[in-house]
């Protein structure tokens, strides 16, 4: 799943999951990230730039052709989680079965920053990191 598509995708999945408020980060007023959202959830606001890595052997001019399979494992929000672990879990809470697993950043050792990586069947990566 490519930015734009998982874009669009991220902020059904954020609606439906119990944010007050979810944005294209354009919409917010951030012209410098082409893709992202600002999502008012539990905990306040926060950022988040999406970047993504292509398929094993695709192009940019590939059609972006899902590929599915199991969904990704529940991530179970943890007592005192910040929006990464909330965001975390959102995500693994809407069952597609385009991701194959999703990754926090924080819960890496050594790991200071908060973001989340996608992982999709078809070996392609969205990263979702906190801005």
């Amino acid at each position: 799943m490519r930015p734009q598509r998982f874009q669009n995708f991220v902020v059904d999945v954020l609606k439906n999951g119990g944010a007050s408020r979810v944005q294209l980060l354009s919409e917010a007023g951030d012209s410098r990230h082409p893709y992202g959202v600002a999502v008012a959830g539990p905990g306040g606001e926060s950022r988040w730039q999406i970047i993504g890595q292509l398929a094993s052997g695709t192009r940019h001019d590939d059609p972006d052709t899902p590929v599915e399979g199991q969904p990704a494992p529940a991530v179970e929000p943890q007592a005192g989680d910040n929006a990464e672990g909330w965001l975390a879990a959102v995500l693994s809470g809407a069952e597609s079965p385009e991701i194959e697993r999703i990754e926090r950043w924080s819960t890496r050792e050594g790991q200071t920053s908060q973001g989340v990586t996608v992982c999709f069947h078809n070996t392609a990566k969205v990263f979702l990191r906190k801005i």
